[in-house]
């Protein structure tokens, strides 16, 4: 019996493309992330440490690798490789670009590649989404919604919240470019069919005046370090992972992403480990929320921390790259695998 399998095409997929592709799946996309996390919380993926390349010459840049592999009935392998260059900002360019990789689980060869700055934002927005959905739901629907960091990410964490049909009365705006506060403001504006938008003076004035707060910033190290700014226990989607001091880390009902990968990379939540020598302050992941494993408390802060999983972008990947393929939106590259016919058995003309 012959064991020989096709060599898949090699197609790529634009940003363009990958834009369309997602365009009004917002409620799809939330719960493919869930059924991801799910199975990483059953051990049907793998997840390695992400691979951080640093440059001595440019030390606020780097570049990403993210390795993963995700089971389940639409398997898929693949890496992301995502670079963060702050400066180019000043270049008038986006500060983040990224390319993904897919790769057939059963020869290993690479099927696409696709932009994956799009992906990784709408990842982003839907793990948060989801975990909105889920550590808020005993919770009354949100009044104020708080987004302090005005970037990219924000836009797309809007987006998806918006896609749990929330209905606040008002949205809450800081940055700590009054340029960077306004834009945003006016995208909340043009988009949010009439809710009240207010840029605040601070970030801790916004906090004061949210149910859920979003953290969407740049900041490398803590800036909100006063337990009592969050004394009326707000949902906090702390997709920065920095911004929080020890002191709000602990007084807070902190659910991650992955344990292991959360606490490293002097997130908020490492450097509480690091200064009680434990992790005892993590209630769980978001996975053990889901399956029933852990309860969340309606009287305390409940922070969400997503290191950001590689099995997410995977799993967005394989999607997206199915409904562009099916929509004749890819580009496929004839020939890119070259010389492979001499590994392929003789026909039986050819003996």
């Amino acid at each position: 019996m012959s064991t020989e399998a096709a060599i898949p095409d090699f197609s790529v997929v634009t940003g363009a493309a990958v834009h369309r592709a997602l365009r009004g799946r917002q409620r799809d996309v939330i719960d493919l992330v869930e059924q991801s996390y799910l199975l990483h919380g059953t051990r049907q993926t793998v997840n390695p440490p992400s691979y951080f390349l640093r440059f001595p010459d440019r030390p606020t840049s780097r570049i990403i690798a993210l390795p993963a592999s995700v089971g389940g009935e639409r398997p898929v392998d693949g890496i992301k490789w995502i670079a963060s260059f702050p400066t180019n900002l000043e270049r008038g360019i986006p500060r983040a670009s990224a390319v993904l990789i897919l790769n057939d689980p059963q020869t290993g060869y690479p099927y696409a590649c696709l932009e994956s700055s799009i992906i990784s934002a709408v990842r982003t927005a839907a793990s948060a989404a989801l975990a909105a959905r889920t550590l808020g739901a005993d919770r009354p629907a949100p009044r104020r919604i708080g987004f302090i960091g005005t970037g990219l990410v924000a836009r797309y964490l809007h987006e998806y919240l918006s896609a749990l049909d929330w209905r606040p009365e008002e949205y809450g705006v800081f940055d700590l470019s009054a340029a960077y506060a306004d834009a945003f403001a006016g995208h909340l504006r043009q988009t949010s069919q009439g809710t009240s938008v207010r840029v605040h003076d601070s970030a801790e004035d916004l906090i004061r005046a949210c149910d859920v707060v979003v953290l969407a910033t740049t900041a490398a190290t803590p800036h909100l370090a006063d337990p009592d700014v969050f004394a009326h226990r707000p949902l906090v989607l702390h997709v920065s992972l920095r911004d929080l001091g020890t002191e709000v880390i602990l007084d807070s009902f902190n659910v991650v992403d992955d344990v292991e990968h959360v606490l490293k990379a002097d997130t908020s939540v490492h450097l509480a480990e690091q200064a009680t020598g434990g992790r005892e302050f993590i209630a769980g992941t978001l996975a053990d929320v889901l399956n029933g494993e852990v309860k969340v408390p309606t009287d305390r802060t409940v922070v969400f921390s997503p290191f950001g999983l590689g099995v997410l972008d995977l799993s967005v990947g394989e999607h997206v790259a199915a409904l562009a393929r099916s929509a004749g939106d890819v580009t496929v590259v004839d020939g890119f695998f070259h010389d492979v016919e001499r590994h392929r058995a003789p026909a039986d003309g050819d003996r």
